[in-house]
């Protein structure tokens, strides 16, 4: 039963981080808020961390709530990286 919770809160997640438009962010609890899960912060970090399609879930738009990367499966110079490259394409247009 708690391997299918995981698994639906997972999916879930990867659902609405597909929502953040490209070049803006989220904080771990605006997405569990966002969820009606206020109380699942760490849940939303653990499911983005296991986020196996990094590019088309984009979990690197999540922050921490004080707007600190936190972590990212790939590297946070990575997560920073497609960060910056995103701030500077939506200010160009």
């Amino acid at each position: 039963m708690q391997l299918q919770q995981t698994q639906l809160l997972e999916e879930t997640l990867w659902e609405a981080l597909q929502k953040i438009p490209y070049g803006e962010t989220r904080t771990y609890t605006d997405i569990a808020r966002n969820l009606a899960k206020p109380q699942a912060v760490r849940a939303v970090g653990n499911a983005c961390g296991a986020n196996p399609i990094a590019l088309i879930v984009p979990c690197h738009r999540v922050l921490r709530s004080d707007g600190s990367l936190g972590g990212y499966h790939w590297g946070i110079e990575r997560k920073q990286k497609l960060l910056t490259q995103e701030s500077e394409r939506t200010a160009r247009d």
